[in-house]
């Protein structure tokens, strides 16, 4: 069966680093388009940053925009979220999404994707 399992949060101080990683299984990873989406306590998903399935086109919400940096290995069949700079408002569940389709970048809407992990914690705290 399709699996997207995201690993790697925790607790970091404001301007500390985490690197997720979303490891996938049971689809054909390498013909995908990945994103990242969080969604912050008691407040709606917020798409994060994207990734084409060939890995040569990324995209970012302007609220990471030069802090984070998105990448995959489709040897690995693993997406990864290298996050820099970190700030409380970063405090959020993260999640990994596929999708067949490129417009699907700056979505909110889980519908829209075709396949969903079941999230990793990052909190941003002194």
């Amino acid at each position: 069966q399709v699996q997207l399992v995201e690993s790697g949060g925790g607790l970091v101080q404001p301007g500390g680093s985490l690197r997720l990683s979303c490891a996938a299984s049971g689809f054909t990873f390498s013909v995908y388009q990945l994103s990242w989406v969080r969604q912050a306590p008691g407040k709606g998903l917020e798409w994060v940053s994207g990734i084409y399935a060939d890995g040569k086109s990324t995209r970012y919400a302007d609220s990471v925009k030069g802090r984070f940096t998105i990448s995959r290995d489709n040897a690995k069949n693993t997406l990864y979220l290298q996050m820099n700079s970190l700030k409380p408002e970063d405090t959020a569940v993260y999640y990994c999404a596929a999708s067949s389709y490129i417009w699907v970048f700056g979505s909110r809407r889980k519908s829209d994707y075709d396949y969903w992990g079941q999230g990793t914690q990052v909190t941003v705290s002194s």
